[in-house]
């Protein structure tokens, strides 16, 4: 059964490590939430391992630096995990074979910044590609915007690599929108083959709790379908915060009700505890 909290700090003294998820959780991909910064400096000081793991089709170095900016301490985090980093390290690692990616991603340039000094390269038409490289989504665009794109990348018999599973992303001002993770399920219901790196796929988790060295960890996030599922699936405790993708849900309901409502609908596994944000 489900416990709600009021604050990480009533519960911190039973793990070795807590993870964050970034959006919807830490920050709203412009500012951080309130009293998010305070409280992970707060757990910090009770010897807790903090980490950031998160679907972001851009590697780690870059979403440290976002969340540097937003006012987290880059001394926080024993390490922030990206699934475009895990991607990343399998084509460095030649476990990717492919070497002509066409890349479907948020803004022009970020799958070049992304590869830095990969031996691959970016093709304009889908048509010369090995395979697709799905990153991201431009703000604004649905499933309709690709449907030409992955029905030519079937026929081709492309294998899509998608680094960024979210099926929705959270923007300033609660606002909801299409996220790259739509594309790939639909291309797999199609009959093409997808290949996922991130949340809920539980060889990330291992990833981390490897190079975290802890047992009893504790995974914060605010997606039942991405956050918590992980984290069940890979034995963690888990914790969902009420302020992400989920808040529409909770507004102005029972949050015990509201919690069940949503479980039974998606048929998914229940978080360990839930609280309002990350305080």
């Amino acid at each position: 059964m489900t416990k709600i909290i009021n604050s990480i700090s009533e519960i911190v003294h039973e793990y070795d490590a807590i993870v964050f998820d970034q959006w919807g959780v830490l920050h709203d991909g412009k500012v951080s939430f309130e009293g998010a910064i305070e409280c992970l400096n707060g757990l910090k000081k009770s010897n807790v391992k903090l980490a950031v793991l998160s679907n972001s089709g851009k590697r780690s170095q870059s979403n440290a630096e976002r969340i540097s900016m937003m006012g987290f301490s880059s001394t926080l985090f024993e390490t922030i995990m990206t699934s475009g980093e895990a991607l990343w390290t399998d084509i460095s690692s030649n476990i990717i074979n492919e070497k002509k990616f066409f890349p479907i991603e948020r803004d022009k340039g970020d799958a070049k910044l992304w590869a830095g000094s990969l031996d691959i390269s970016f093709e304009d038409s889908v048509h010369s590609a090995q395979a697709i490289l799905l990153m991201g989504l431009p703000d604004g665009d649905d499933l309709i915007n690709w449907t030409d794109i992955l029905e030519i990348a079937l026929d081709l018999n492309l294998p899509l690599y998608c680094s960024n599973p979210d099926l929705l992303s959270p923007r300033p001002g609660g606002k909801l929108i299409t996220a790259a993770g739509v594309l790939a399920h639909h291309y797999r219901e199609c009959g093409g083959r997808v290949v996922f790196y991130g949340k809920p796929h539980v060889e990330i988790f291992k990833k981390l709790q490897d190079i975290l060295n802890s047992k009893r960890i504790l995974m914060v996030g605010d997606s039942l379908d991405h956050d918590i599922l992980g984290g069940f699936s890979a034995g963690w405790d888990t914790l969902l915060v009420k302020c992400g993708i989920h808040a529409p849900e909770f507004i102005r309901n029972n949050d015990t009700i509201t919690l069940k409502k949503i479980i039974n609908l998606k048929k998914c596994k229940p978080p360990t505890y839930l609280i309002e944000n990350v305080k």
